[in-house]
């Protein structure tokens, strides 16, 4: 199924990819939005985009976008301007749908923590995004491919294990992979697993990730 009209709009090149400043920008701008709200950090946020823009049809913008500012998708108080706030995720919302769409190395904003922290403990903020938007929008696990279950679990495989219920199949998959050795192994699986995660709800061309299939190569 190819990518919706939607996510085939914000996969043009019209918007630039966010650089650092912008990042860090968003940044600033989510932690000053008031309470109650809890909105995502940029690392959720990106892991969130890209189980928006890997589902198996395209949402409506003001669907997700009331997500980035709180995880329960609150609307706004009166005064608060989101307009450069929005602008911004939209924009990485684009630059994540043209790498997916053309199966391209992208960046994945996930941070090395300080001190003695695991490489999953560093993605967990990441992958923790992502479930979310597997939470809100379930139509990507519905599809109910096995296709799907390894991707699935090089993502999961850095949460807490009690946070899969009900799926079993990813938790033995799970049971049977090493975990990444380093930081840059386990980015380069996120990655994998996205584009493994597209062949399967939008298949559109040949994947031109690296060749390497992480889960069937770390079987313990």
């Amino acid at each position: 199924m190819a990518l919706g009209p939607d996510n085939a709009r914000m996969a043009s090149p019209d918007l630039p990819p966010l650089a650092d400043s912008d990042i860090e920008a968003l940044q600033r701008r989510l932690d000053a939005l008031p309470a109650p709200l809890e909105p995502l950090d940029t690392s959720a946020l990106d892991g969130f985009l890209c189980g928006v823009v890997l589902q198996p049809r395209a949402l409506p913008v003001d669907l997700w976008l009331r997500y980035a500012t709180d995880v329960e998708g609150r609307p706004l108080p009166g005064g608060v301007d989101a307009r450069p706030l929005h602008a911004l995720v939209r924009r990485r919302h684009a630059e994540i749908a043209r790498a997916v769409a053309r199966r391209d190395w992208f960046d994945p904003w996930i941070y090395a923590l300080d001190g003695d922290a695991t490489p999953s403990e560093s993605v967990a903020p990441w992958v923790a995004g992502f479930a979310l938007a597997m939470e809100r929008f379930p139509a990507l696990l519905e599809l109910d491919d096995e296709a799907l279950i390894e991707p699935l679990a090089l993502l999961y495989l850095h949460l807490d294990p009690d946070d899969l219920q009900d799926a079993d199949a990813i938790a033995a998959v799970i049971a049977s992979l090493e975990p990444p050795a380093d930081l840059a192994e386990a980015v380069q699986d996120v990655v994998q697993a996205v584009m493994l995660i597209a062949d399967v709800a939008a298949p559109r061309a040949p994947s031109r990730t690296p060749p390497r299939h992480a889960a069937s190569r770390r079987r313990r």
